[in-house]
């Protein structure tokens, strides 16, 4: 007897250009901190703000935990760094708009080449 698991599509609906924006993935997690109080979000992380500065900052005695990653996430719904590491990983640096850009462009060359046999270029 084989027992299937029911497959669904997963879709992301973000907004591109998050690499640009963010220098590192702790950048991109601190400008969600900060944009939602340091305070608040140390209350939700157990933490006191000044550690909580501090682990986000370029101290590299203390570091923001994949376990303070995770409580982050949870309390605050703020998925914007797991849509940075998307960008970063899964879409191969490629963003969407390079992608259509791409494809209009190989779309015009393809168009000129008539036109350049006609004109003996090609």
């Amino acid at each position: 007897m084989t027992i299937t698991a029911e497959k669904t599509q997963m879709t992301l609906d973000f907004e591109p250009g998050l690499l640009e924006r963010h220098r590192n993935l702790r950048d991109c997690i601190a400008t969600g901190i900060y944009k939602r109080g340091l305070s608040r979000t140390a209350i939700d992380l157990n933490e006191s703000p000044g550690n909580l500065g501090n682990q986000l900052s370029e101290d590299h005695q203390r570091k923001f935990g994949v376990d303070e990653f995770e409580l982050y996430l949870e309390k605050s719904g703020d998925f914007t760094p797991i849509y940075y590491l998307v960008e970063k990983f899964l879409n191969n640096g490629k963003s969407v708009e390079k992608e259509a850009a791409s494809a209009e462009a190989l779309q015009a060359i393809a168009s000129l080449m008539p036109l350049l046999k006609k004109a003996g270029l090609a």
